[in-house]
């Protein structure tokens, strides 16, 4: 045991000097966009191209497409590039997110609200479950879309710190939940109608009438929600946090007994909060299943702002609208690093968009496994380490899997598995890469938070810390998966491994 440790110790130290020898993250997202116009330009000037049957994202039907890469060094590439810079950085979708919940959140942790709230949790909470419920809280926040990775990572960072433990292990344990643990749910998510109807589309290549409902994969991923919560807390408390040591870096906090007035103002607050609730049940009624999507944003900000404003007035942190304009203005200064690396950062990603490279990489991954003749469970351990791979360079899990859906579900309905049964595989090779994936929308902004607590921290850090997480839930969930298909257990409402064909 003590062999392994060291060697897994070794590795991912190589890993991270590896990693942290590259340049500064924003130089390397440069160099990358750099190497995306070069790359792109052999690809152009050779035709490299395939055809495929896929899925047509707007009208969800399946069609016959030819992907071919779009070559940046030509007249219509490079017009690309100078006229798409402004709109690649603002169109960049964690940018808004982040920025605006900031406001929210900004208030409460200025007025105090977080830290108070924080004493409170750091006091009553058992030590060894802190890294459960954190990892817990992050696996049920894709519920709500992406407001997980900016709210839950920086204050499960704090929260580690006020237990006198590691603050990048707590952030790293709330970046699996969310992002490693992205389908596991005990509720539906926002993924689970965009995924079935994909695979609706797909089924219907070999049986016209079939239909893949939303409900598909639930009663796996309510499983799933507590296999990969035990994974993430063994794999934060045996391996990453071990690894990280005694935390000394600048940042302290240390909390003591919650005074009277801190009651007080806490009491306020939540009143506020319920209050709030209120006013949104019937909101959330208006707007009906667009509230998780855009509408959610807002409603974050003011769910931490409302309770911020009201505890920051009844302990006197905020004594008038001028307090409320510096503590914004002091949270957004805090950003500037990460707004100067996701302008370098949405170049690259939006030039791997462009050029279609990640899609042709797609598409031969799903030729290459579906020529590789094998069956049974090494054929779905195949498909899902196939996916994670292509999950390294292609984000987007709607748009990888209206690419390999036409592919994978017909080949497996065709030896006698079920269109849901493969959806749930392509679940969780999606999931468990994404903490180790440059191209993820969150990846800069995990790596400025890092920087907090590690003014040194880059590339190579996060990805050293969050690669032990992502092997663990890649071979643990895979290895879940195969007990299930053995024991032949239903993945769903009425839904099940087997194709049934009446």
């Amino acid at each position: 045991m003590k062999k392994d440790k060291k060697f897994v110790d070794r590795f991912l130290s190589i890993v991270e000097r590896g990693g942290n020898a590259l340049p500064a993250p924003g130089t390397l997202f440069l160099i990358l966009a750099v190497l995306m116009i070069i790359i792109s330009g052999i690809g152009g000037y050779f035709g490299w191209s395939t055809d495929f049957i896929g899925i047509n994202r707007k009208t969800m039907k399946t069609e016959e497409m030819v992907i071919s890469v779009k070559s940046l060094m030509t007249k219509e590439g490079v017009n690309y590039i100078f006229n798409s810079m402004v709109t690649n950085f603002t169109n960049f979708a964690p940018l808004g997110t982040v920025l605006v919940a900031l406001i929210g959140i900004g208030i409460a942790e200025r007025s105090g609200l977080i830290e108070a709230i924080l004493k409170k949790v750091a006091l009553s909470t058992p030590k060894r479950l802190v890294t459960i419920v954190v990892i817990f809280l992050g696996i049920m926040s894709n519920i709500a879309s992406d407001a997980g990775y900016v709210i839950l990572p920086p204050l499960a960072a704090l929260i580690f710190m006020s237990f006198g433990r590691h603050p990048i292990a707590g952030l790293a344990a709330a970046f699996a939940g969310v992002s490693g643990g992205f389908s596991a749910n005990l509720l539906l998510g926002t993924i689970d109608p965009l995924l079935s109807g994909i695979s609706t589309e797909a089924a219907r290549i070999l049986m016209p009438k079939y239909e893949v409902l939303p409900t598909a994969n639930w009663f796996f991923m309510i499983a799933s929600t507590f296999v990969i919560t035990a994974l993430g807390a063994f794999v934060n408390d045996k391996i990453v946090e071990p690894r990280l040591g005694e935390y000394k870096g600048e940042e302290t906090i240390e909390f003591q007994d919650v005074t009277q007035d801190e009651k007080k103002a806490l009491r306020v607050s939540g009143i506020a909060a319920i209050l709030m609730l209120l006013i949104m049940f019937p909101l959330r009624a208006v707007l009906g299943a667009s509230f998780l999507g855009h509408a959610l944003v807002p409603v974050i900000v003011l769910f931490f702002a409302i309770p911020g404003l009201a505890y920051g007035k009844s302990i006197g942190t905020i004594k008038n609208d001028a307090d409320v304009m510096d503590m914004l203005t002091k949270s957004m200064q805090s950003m500037g690093s990460y707004i100067v690396l996701v302008f370098f950062a949405a170049q690259f990603i939006a030039y791997f968009g462009y050029t279609n490279i990640g899609t042709l990489l797609a598409v031969k991954g799903a030729s290459f496994l579906e020529n590789a003749g094998i069956s049974g469970i090494p054929l779905i351990m195949g498909f899902i380490l196939i996916v994670g791979f292509l999950n390294l360079f292609m984000g987007s899990a709607s748009a990888k899997w209206a690419i390999l859906a036409p592919v994978f579900v017909p080949m497996l309905m065709r030896i006698g598995y079920s269109p849901e049964f493969t959806q749930l595989a392509y679940r969780i090779g999606d999931s468990a890469t994404n903490i180790i994936s440059p191209l993820m929308s969150y990846f800069a902004m995990i790596i400025v938070f890092m920087q907090k607590y590690d003014k040194k921290a880059s590339i190579g850090t996060l990805i050293s810390v969050m690669l032990p997480y992502s092997m663990v839930f890649l071979v643990g969930w895979s290895l879940f998966l195969a007990i299930w298909m053995l024991i032949g257990l239903p993945i769903g409402p009425e839904a099940t491994i087997l194709l049934k064909l009446s």
